[in-house]
This record gives C-alpha cells, sequence and structure tokens, in this order.
C-alpha cells in the first residue's frame, strides 16, 4: 500500500473544505509527514496518564470550536438527514454505556453533538468535549448504514478513550488554546478562497507544530478500531458494515488518494492496521458478502449528495438519469435512490411541475417499504411547502408525530397557512426536552410569530441564539423581549418571568465569554 503524505494544495483546492478537511488534520489526524518527530511511533498513555485536562475544560474547548462552526456557512441542520444519522448515533452511545467505554462523567458533561457539514469531501472528524464533524460527501458515500457506523464508532472511540485530551496533556497548557485557534484560521482561510492564505496558515511553523503533536498514534487509531467494532456490533450493525467500509478506503488509498478522500489522511490505513482488523474481526474483505442496498438508506445518499449543491448541471443529470433506459436495469433500492435525487434537485431548481412527478414515482415505488415511503412522503411535502401549496403539504404529513422532520415540517405548513395553534404545544414539549435545539427554537418563534405573540416569538429567538452557543446575540434578544415587556400594556407575568431569569443567565453567560482567552 503506497505511503499517504499530504499534498502541497493547489490554489484550486482551497475552497471552504478546508475546514473539514484540516480540522481533520489538527484534532483527528495521524498524518505521516516526512519530519523526524514523527517518524517515531508514539507511545500510548494509560487512561491515568496525564490528567491535568478535565472533562469539564476538555468540553469548553469543544464549546469554544463548535460556536465558530455553528456560524460557518457549510454547516447545515437538514432534519432528514440528521434524524437518520441521530438514529445510528444513539445507538451508537447507548452501545457504548452498555460497554463501559462511555462513563457516566462523559456522559454528562459532553455535548455528544454531531455537526452536518455541505462538504463534499469524504470525512468525518472528532473535535474536543464529544463534538463530531460529519460531511455530507461521506453519508452520500457509505453504502450502508452499517459503514457508517463503523464511521462513527470510530469517532466516537476517540472521545471515550479521550484520545484529544491525552494527547493535549502532553503538550502543556497553552496547547489547547492554539490548536483552537489554528482550526479557526483553516476555516477562514477556507471562506477567503485565498490560496496563499490557506497555505500561509498550513505551511506556517505554528501549524506544523501542532500537526507534529496532535497527530492520532497508530495505537489509538488501533484502539479506536478496536473498540469501535466492538460498539458497533453491540449495536446491532452487521460487522459487514466494517468489512466495507474498510475496502472503499483500502481501494482509494490503493489510487493513492485524489484528494476526495481526506479521511484516509486522518486516518491513513497502513498495512499493521488492515492486519490486524483482518485478524480480530475474523474477516477477509474480498470474501465477506456486501450487505445489501436498502431502500431508505439510497433515498438519504441521495439527498445528501444533492444538498452539497453540486450545481445546475449535476442536479440536471440526475433528472435525466430517473427516465434513462439505465433506470429499468437498476435495482428497487437504486431506483428509488434515483428518483428521491431528481425529485429533490427538480426541486432546487425550482422546477415544481417534475419535482411533483418524480414524487409520484417515488411513492409508488417506495409503497411496500414503510422507512422508504415515510422518506417520500417528507420529501413530497418539502415540495409542496416550496412551490407555496401548504396545504397539500399538512395533507401529507401527521401534525401529531414525534419525529422531528414531520414535526418541523408540519410546523412550517402550520405557520404558513397561519393556523399555529395546534403545533404550538408540540414544539414547546420538544425544546423543554431537547433545549439545544436551535432549529426547532426557530421554528417555534415562527408559530409564536403567525400567531402574533411577538414577546414569545423574540424568546424563542433568543434560545436558537442560545443553542448555538452565540451568547450576546442572545442576550440583545432578550433585551429586546424585555423591551416588549415594559411597554405591554397587558403583561404575562409568568412569561415576563421566564424572559428575566434566562436573561440574567445569558448574562453571566457572556460575561464568562468575554473573560475567556483568545484563541491564538
Amino acid at each position: 500500500m503506497p505511503r499517504l503524505t499530504p499534498q502541497r494544495p493547489r490554489k484550486s483546492q482551497l475552497t471552504p473544505t478546508l475546514r473539514s478537511l484540516y480540522a481533520t488534520f489538527l484534532i483527528a489526524s495521524q498524518l505521516l509527514l516526512p519530519t523526524p518527530a514523527l517518524a517515531q511511533m508514539q507511545v500510548l498513555p494509560g487512561m491515568g496518564d496525564g490528567g491535568e485536562m478535565t472533562a469539564s475544560a476538555e468540553r469548553h474547548l469543544g464549546d469554544q470550536i463548535a460556536r465558530e462552526l455553528y456560524r460557518d456557512t457549510d454547516y447545515i441542520d437538514d432534519p432528514v438527514i440528521a434524524a437518520y444519522v441521530q438514529e445510528i448515533w444513539q445507538r451508537l452511545l447507548a452501545a457504548a454505556r452498555t460497554r463501559g467505554e462511555l462513563t457516566p462523567e462523559l456522559d454528562e458533561r459532553f455535548a455528544w453533538t454531531i455537526l452536518l457539514g455541505r462538504d463534499r469531501n469524504i470525512n468525518a472528524f472528532a473535535l474536543p468535549g464529544g463534538y463530531l464533524g460529519l460531511n455530507l460527501g461521506l453519508v452520500a458515500a457509505v453504502g450502508s448504514r452499517d459503514e457508517l457506523a463503523t464511521v462513527l464508532g470510530h469517532e466516537l472511540s476517540h472521545v471515550t478513550q479521550r484520545h484529544i485530551a491525552r494527547i493535549m496533556d502532553k503538550q502543556g497548557k497553552q496547547m489547547p488554546l492554539m490548536i483552537a485557534g489554528l482550526i479557526l484560521g483553516m476555516i477562514a482561510a477556507g471562506k477567503s478562497r485565498s490560496g496563499d492564505a490557506g497555505q500561509a496558515v498550513i505551511m506556517g511553523s505554528q501549524a506544523l507544530f501542532a500537526q507534529n503533536q496532535l497527530n492520532f498514534s497508530r495505537d489509538m487509531e488501533r484502539e479506536a478500531d478496536r473498540i469501535g467494532f466492538g460498539v458497533m456490533t453491540q449495536a446491532g450493525f452487521a460487522p459487514q458494515g466494517a468489512a466495507a467500509m474498510f475496502e472503499k478506503l483500502q481501494y482509494a488509498s490503493r489510487l493513492n488518494d485524489n484528494g476526495s478522500f481526506p479521511y484516509l489522511r486522518s486516518h491513513p490505513l497502513t498495512t499493521e492496521r488492515i492486519s490486524d482488523m483482518q485478524g480480530r474481526f475474523q474477516f477477509r474483505m474480498d470474501t465477506t458478502p456486501p450487505l445489501p442496498l436498502a431502500m431508505d438508506h439510497a433515498m438519504i445518499a441521495s439527498r445528501a449528495r444533492v444538498l452539497t449543491r453540486p450545481g445546475v448541471d449535476v442536479l440536471r443529470v440526475w433528472v435525466d438519469a430517473a427516465s434513462s433506459g439505465e433506470f429499468a436495469k437498476s435495482t428497487p433500492a437504486q431506483q428509488a435512490g434515483t428518483l428521491y435525487a431528481a425529485a429533490l434537485s427538480a426541486r432546487e431548481m425550482r422546477d415544481y411541475k417534475t419535482a411533483r412527478a418524480m414524487v409520484e414515482r417515488l411513492l409508488a415505488r417506495t409503497a411496500e417499504n414503510p422507512a422508504a415511503a415515510k422518506q417520500a412522503r417528507w420529501l413530497g411535502a418539502e415540495i409542496e411547502l416550496a412551490a407555496g401549496a401548504a396545504p397539500k403539504a399538512a395533507a401529507l404529513l401527521d401534525a401529531k408525530s414525534k419525529e422531528r422532520p414531520e414535526m418541523l415540517l408540519s410546523a412550517e405548513a402550520a405557520t404558513a397557512m397561519r393556523q399555529p395553534a395546534p403545533m404550538i404545544p408540540v414544539l414547546r414539549d420538544w425544546v423543554a426536552a431537547n433545549p439545544r435545539d436551535a432549529t426547532v427554537w426557530h421554528a417555534l418563534g415562527n408559530l409564536y410569530g403567525a400567531e402574533n405573540d411577538t414577546l414569545r416569538a423574540v424568546r424563542a429567538d433568543a434560545e436558537a441564539n442560545v443553542a448555538i452557543l452565540d451568547y450576546p446575540a442572545a442576550r440583545d434578544r432578550f433585551k429586546a423581549a424585555q423591551e416588549i415587556i415594559r411597554q405591554s400594556k397587558v403583561v404575562d407575568h409568568y412569561e415576563a418571568s421566564i424572559v428575566d431569569t434566562r436573561a440574567r443567565a445569558v448574562e453571566v453567560l457572556v460575561k464568562e465569554q468575554a473573560a475567556e482567552p483568545p484563541l491564538k
């Protein structure tokens, strides 16, 4: 297998995708750089070694980084893909608890939040404090939820084993802030679309120092392989998922990685790791039967491809594919994926007539598969909402559903029809149980706005800002809510009390944030 080394970036490659690629380099990486420092294998420290970085400190650092990632233009909270990923993620977390990998302290203190990005590169990465980044490019590339569980289980194991903190502990107290600042520098370089700016950050002495010091050792990678596999199989995912994922990565590795597989650079496949995986998992990649393509997964993968904004020309290709001669030769699952991509692409191009026609075909194709039929129905509602036909969208939805995608679609339809009352209690109950769900807070604010309840709409907007860690913006909205209360002739004292209490709490968070040392 060829040795993978990072290539000097060309200006054409320095796009906003640098965020995920180089965040991975710095936080979840083992780069085989041609430097003497990395020629020596790091020794895996024991769980009791070091120990200066507490779980609370690591979470705080993760919050600092996540605060900026929430603001990144690549960040997306797509309810449909998020729900699909969350179902896998929650099963993995439950399995990690059962196995004892996820301790009660980490379970309570860490965020355990997955941030989705529109990036087309095949990548996922762990950040301090239980945050994980997942590119839509990876969701689009995996062939099953089992393959996705393999990647998420591996990254989860990096977090539960405190690999990030254990490496940082060795480097001194200033290292965490430098690393956080360096990641944010990569984000700025990516947004600037400047090859020189990106190259300066990557090749600077501070960047090289951080890369040298934060690379995951091969021992840590093997530990994440071993524990991640145990977690994903404990959660009920098929071992073949790990085999298929490794096979894809190994194939890309043989092609020497054309840049679309940054996960290979952050987790390079060595012959030792491959042999270790094959021996432990007791399978061979060339003899393990592949998992069949599930219809709902094919549709989720298609959604991920479209939402990466591939361009109008590609969207048209996907629409045309649903009428091509190859369509009839494909499997039912592949046909469902093609129709889904075609319908969503047509919606993106505002060709609602074509989108509706594709959804009708998709509904017929998925009629006997409940999970896929549900995805098709949600897509149909999305298209009707985009076309301005909220009543038709509402007719496709169950307003009492507790599933987040359907709940949000129903709320959007209710807002558009100016009939918010039935959906307000549903979303209010959701945010009571999930206070960090900014998207639902925004939807609840829209419902209150449709009901002409300005005070509650402003408070919901404030809570949405709290959820994405933007405390100054939240403070401003709470102040606006307090001003509404002062000017109101009829005061809801219960709501006023909530606003005052939350305003004081957020003011404390703003002061704490202002006192934080700057990210270097």
